[in-house]
């Protein structure tokens, strides 16, 4: 028999071990907790499964209930907007998407020991929004109540603040430790909100913190929260002591995020697609480098140019840097030249290296002017070699670029 059969046969009989083991675990439901009446009393339902026991609690939401600035209804708005543009966007969201905003509560920040001990998903339907928060009974139950969220059953687009990096790896974790159980997880469209306010952001607020954010720009403060370091503590007291009353404080923090998360996602909506001009400069300049990054000129071009126009010269500075970049990159040299002459004044130490290197290249290679290459090849030597804003290595290594280009334009001029 060749190595091949054998190998094949080897693998068949590893196969049908693998199914035979899998056919003889029997999944044994956990005891139910003692403290089920209590926790009903409170204003959750007790929910069974094949794998056990959960809490859950439900709130229906109709579309003119207002949070902070907005209503919930205008997230269709906000679609609507997408939908009638012809901006690509990683954040548009198209209305036959079937849509669920996502929060989860954790006994710790991460590793194999920490536990999801509140599901928070609000459903976004067309006459209201459906608030679901699975609270687990007690570790044991664990697959009953992961099984119960049905992330195994569709796939939709998730929209978190800081999922992509915590709640949804946490939730595959505690998955994979109950797989031999549940059924498969499926993979979801993710939009991270986290990720969008830093983008739009950025030198604007000081932290992103979902409360931050909140306050500052969508209208909404919370009155009488818990902070969410406790939330841990709480739920181990409440599994201990039987008392849920400071574990729904938990869950109506949890409902405020999921809240917060539509009307950011409005807010955040209407800023990339609108120009109103009700933020600062910064964070319009913020939405155009974003759309230069994704590789959205057009758009890219248009926002900054709304920025160099509408705000005072140094508000606008870094608006005429990336302006500039594009302004290059399409060919516009005159253009470019005057965007960056524009923005040296009033941008950190790195972006005016960037442009006196770029006015350097535009000189020597488009224009020719060999002088004016040189004068901006010395100001970029001068910088570096003041040494203020970059590690030594680096220094030493664009000294050295520097110095090359400085010598090549010498050259140039010596044969003029």
């Amino acid at each position: 028999m060749s190595y091949e059969n054998k190998m094949l046969q080897l693998k068949q009989k590893l196969g049908k071990k693998k199914e035979e083991t899998k056919e003889k675990t029997i999944y044994q439901r956990p005891d139910k907790p003692i403290y089920m009446k209590e926790w009903e009393s409170a204003g959750l339902t007790l929910v069974e499964n094949d794998y056990g026991v959960l809490f859950k609690r439900e709130v229906t939401y109709p579309l003119d209930y207002r949070h902070g600035s907005y209503q919930l209804g205008m997230f269709y708005d906000a679609i609507e907007k997408w939908q009638s543009t012809t901006i690509e966007h990683p954040y548009a969201i198209d209305f036959e998407e079937s849509i669920v905003f996502f929060d989860t509560e954790t006994t710790g920040l991460k590793g194999v020991g920490t536990n999801i001990f509140l599901l928070g998903l609000l459903d976004a339907y067309d006459d209201s929004f459906v608030l679901t928060q699975y609270v687990l009974a007690d570790p044991a139950n664990e697959a009953a109540f992961l099984f119960e969220s049905k992330f195994w059953q569709q796939s939709k687009t998730v929209v978190t603040y800081n999922g992509k990096s915590f709640d949804w790896p946490q939730l595959e974790t505690r998955w994979t430790l109950n797989q031999q159980v549940l059924p498969k997880l499926r993979s979801q469209k993710q939009i991270d909100l986290l990720h969008s306010s830093k983008r739009i952001w950025k030198n604007n607020l000081e932290r992103m913190k979902l409360t931050k954010v909140e306050e500052e720009k969508l209208g909404f403060q919370r009155l009488g929260d818990i902070p969410g370091f406790l939330a841990p503590i709480i739920y181990t007291d409440a599994i201990k002591s039987g008392n849920p009353d400071a574990l729904m404080k938990v869950l109506y923090h949890n409902e405020w995020d999921l809240l917060s998360l539509v009307t950011l996602y409005i807010h955040s909506t209407n800023l990339l697609l609108e120009q109103d001009l009700y933020e600062s400069a910064t964070t319009y300049t913020n939405i155009g480098k974003w759309f230069g990054d994704i590789k959205n000129s057009e758009q890219s071009e248009q926002v900054l140019q709304v920025v160099a126009t509408n705000y005072d010269q140094e508000s606008a500075g870094l608006a005429h840097y990336y302006l500039a970049l594009q302004q290059k990159r399409k060919g516009l040299y005159t253009e470019a030249v005057k965007s960056f002459e524009k923005a040296l004044l009033f941008i950190g130490n790195r972006e005016k290296l960037k442009a006196l290197e770029q006015m350097a290249i535009i000189f020597e290679h488009q224009f020719k002017d060999y002088e004016k290459a040189m004068h901006y090849t010395n100001q970029g030597l001068m910088m570096i070699d003041n040494n203020l804003f970059i590690k030594k290595e680096q220094a030493a290594k664009q000294y050295g670029n520097w110095s090359k280009r400085l010598h090549r334009i010498e050259m140039k001029l010596m044969k003029k």
